[in-house]
């Protein structure tokens, strides 16, 4: 198993910047695909971005592409989400997730293990 903890939320304008944390322990964070999630309230919980074990490969939700980046330093154990360009529809609870697959389906139930989510307000 994998624990997760977000970090890196907060207030910001529209058009502005943050950097999303997600701090792995437990089993080797390096064999796992690595995602991240979002939920704003009264909605479902939607894929934004993921990332492979190897760095190999990335995927983004159509609404990010362009303004977000995910990566992750293995040695670290840590993954990132830079966001940039900020909205104010980008307001939401943010999850970082685990799979065990390393070409996981890019829904919430495509991932085994979760966060406790970290949460991004972008005001207009």
């Amino acid at each position: 198993q994998v624990q997760l903890v977000e970090s890196g939320g907060g207030l910001v304008q529209a058009g502005g910047s943050l950097r999303l944390s997600c701090a792995a322990s437990g089993r080797t964070f390096s064999s796992y695909t690595m995602g991240w999630f979002r939920q704003a309230p009264g909605k479902a919980r939607d894929f934004v971005a993921a990332i492979s074990w190897r760095h190999d490969y990335t995927w983004y939700a159509d609404s990010v592409k362009g303004r977000f980046i995910i990566s992750r330093d293995n040695a670290k154990n840590t993954g990132y989400l830079q966001m940039n360009s900020l909205k104010p529809e980008d307001t939401a609870d943010y999850y970082c997730a685990a799979a065990n697959s390393p070409v996981p389906v890019l829904s919430r139930g495509g991932f085994d293990y979760w966060g406790q989510g970290t949460q991004v307000t972008v005001s207009s």
